[in-house]
């Protein structure tokens, strides 16, 4: 399912990261990367604020979609 359904509050495991290539590696450079843990901390805004590798990091509900968890 796409991280934007996520759970608030559980861990999940990227499973894929879709989009156009560009970006895809934005998305990886601020660490969603196959295999990591992320957890959703809270929605506001249209935004999704996550905790992803030990850094909390605030992306549009549209990227989140690219996420699948």
């Amino acid at each position: 399912m796409p991280l934007g359904y996520a759970t608030i509050g559980e861990e999940n495991i990227i499973k894929k990261v879709g989009g156009k290539p560009e970006i895809k590696q934005h998305l990886e450079n601020l660490g969603f990367v196959v295999g990591g843990a992320v957890t959703v901390v809270n929605e506001m805004g249209g935004n999704v604020i996550v905790n992803v590798k030990d850094s909390r990091v605030a992306i549009s509900k549209e990227m989140a979609q690219k996420i699948m968890v």
